[in-house]
C-alpha cells in the first residue's frame, strides 16, 4: 500500500478485501487510486504490468509495454461510462500491431522522435546520422523498435505511475544515451503526462502520446460529427511525403482553421491540396501560446454524448490525425474493426522534421541540460443545449 494509494497484488485475501474497501471509499472521497496487475509477458519472458488511476470521473490504464494508454474511461452526461480509445484487449495483439509494418501507434508513448523525419537522416554540429526508415524513405515515431516497442519500468506514485527507459546511444540511429522518464497522474478529471529526459551526447527529442480518441466511445462510430477547436493561426504544409515544406501558413481561408468550434467533418472532404495530400486532416498545428507555458491547445466537444476533451500543453505544435489510414483490417478491442475516420488524435509535439528545419523550434538536447514537456487530457461533460 502507497500514500495516498493502494495497490492491489500478492495481498493476504483479508488485506485485499480490507484494501478493496479502502479503495472504494477513496474513490467515492475523489481520491485516485492505483493498482497494478499483470497483462503477459513479452516474447523474452519479461513480465508486462498494467497500471489502473481510477477517480470518481476518470479511469486510465497504462502498460508497462510502449508505457502505453491502454483505456481512458469517462461517464457521459447521463453517467454511462465508455473507453474513449482505441487499442487491443490483449499484449499478443499489441505486439503483433507493433511489430506489423503499418503499424498504428495505438496509445503508446512515441519517441525518440515523435512524427517524421525526412530521408531519415539529420545532422548535429555538422555530423550526419542515419536512422532507420519505417515511413518509406522516411523515419517515423523514432522506428519500428522506438519506444512505442520497448518495456519500460515502472513505480507506482501516489496519484499515477512513473515509467522510465534507457534508449541507448546508437538505437535506431540516434546518438546519446538518453535516459527517459514519463509520469502519468490522474486528478479532478484529467490525466496529465510529464515528460523529462537526459542524455550523455548530443541527440534530438520530440516525445508525445499517439492516443486516438472517439468521446461517443471507441467503436462507436466515426468522429466527424466530433467538434473541434483549436488553438492555432497557422500549421505546417506538407510535401505529397507529408514532410513539413518548412512553411509556417495562416490557417485563415483554409479547412484547417479551427480556432471557432467546428465539426471535423464539415470540411474534411475539401478539394484543398492539403488535404489531398493528407487524405483529410494530418497535420502539424502551430499553437498561438507561448512554447513552455501550459495552455489550452484545443477543445473537442461530443454532441450526443456531452462529453469534452480539453488539451493543455507546453509544447508549440499539436498533430491533429483523423485516422485516415485505418481501413477496418485492424481488429481492436471487442472485435470491432476499426475503420477509417473512427477516431483522432491530438499529438502535443515539437514540429516534425524540425532537425532538418532550421527556422523550426529546436529539438536538440545537449547533456546538462534536461527535457521537460507537460500535457493534460481533461475530461468533462456539458449539459444539453
Amino acid at each position: 500500500m502507497y500514500p495516498g494509494t493502494l495497490r492491489h497484488k500478492s495481498l493476504l485475501p483479508l488485506t485485499g478485501i480490507l484494501s478493496c474497501i479502502l479503495g472504494f471509499l477513496s474513490t467515492l472521497a475523489g481520491q485516485t487510486v492505483v493498482t497494478s496487475s499483470a497483462f503477459g509477458k513479452m516474447p523474452d519472458g519479461s513480465s508486462v504490468e498494467v497500471y489502473t488511476l481510477k477517480s470518481s470521473q476518470v479511469e486510465a490504464r497504462i502498460m508497462t509495454y510502449g508505457a502505453t494508454l491502454i483505456s481512458l474511461k469517462a461517464p457521459d452526461r447521463s453517467g454511462k461510462w465508455d473507453d474513449l480509445v482505441l487499442g487491443f484487449d490483449t499484449l499478443e495483439a499489441y505486439l503483433a500491431n507493433n511489430n506489423s509494418k503499418g503499424a498504428a501507434f495505438f496509445g503508446p508513448i512515441v519517441g525518440r522522435y515523435a512524427n517524421r523525419i525526412a530521408h531519415a537522416t539529420f545532422s548535429i554540429d555538422g555530423k550526419a546520422y542515419s536512422l532507420t526508415r519505417n515511413n518509406g524513405d522516411n523515419s517515423i515515431h523514432g522506428g519500428p523498435h522506438g519506444f512505442h516497442n520497448q518495456l519500460w519500468k515502472a513505480q507506482p506514485l501516489a496519484a499515477g505511475v512513473e515509467l522510465t527507459y534507457l534508449s541507448k546511444d546508437g538505437e535506431e540511429g540516434y546518438p546519446g544515451n538518453l535516459a527517459v522518464k514519463v509520469r502519468y497522474t490522474l486528478a479532478d478529471g484529467s490525466l496529465k503526462i510529464e515528460y523529462s529526459a537526459t542524455t550523455d551526447k548530443p541527440t534530438v527529442i520530440n516525445l508525445t502520446n499517439h492516443s486516438y480518441f472517439n468521446l461517443r466511445g471507441q467503436g462507436n462510430g466515426n468522429i466527424l460529427d466530433h467538434q473541434l477547436r483549436l488553438d492555432a493561426s497557422r500549421f505546417t504544409p506538407v510535401d505529397a511525403n507529408l514532410i513539413p515544406t518548412g512553411e509556417l501558413r495562416a490557417v485563415a481561408g483554409t479547412p484547417l482553421d479551427f480556432r471557432k468550434s467546428t465539426s471535423i467533418g464539415e470540411r474534411i472532404n475539401s478539394g484543398y491540396e492539403q488535404m489531398r495530400l493528407g487524405n483529410g486532416y494530418d497535420h502539424n498545428f502551430v499553437l498561438d501560446s507561448k512554447a513552455g507555458d501550459l495552455a489550452e491547445a484545443a477543445r473537442v466537444d461530443e454532441p450526443s454524448s456531452g462529453r469534452e476533451l480539453t488539451v493543455f500543453t507546453t509544447e508549440p505544435g499539436v498533430q491533429f490525425y483523423t485516422a485516415n489510414f485505418l481501413d477496418g483490417s485492424i481488429e481492436g478491442k471487442s472485435g470491432i474493426k476499426y475503420q477509417r475516420r473512427t477516431a483522432f488524435c491530438l499529438e502535443t509535439q515539437h514540429f516534425p522534421d524540425s532537425p532538418n528545419q532550421p527556422a523550426f523550434p529546436s529539438t536538440k538536447l545537449v547533456p546538462g541540460q534536461e527535457f521537460h514537456s507537460v500535457t493534460v487530457f481533461r475530461l468533462s461533460t456539458r449539459a444539453r443545449p
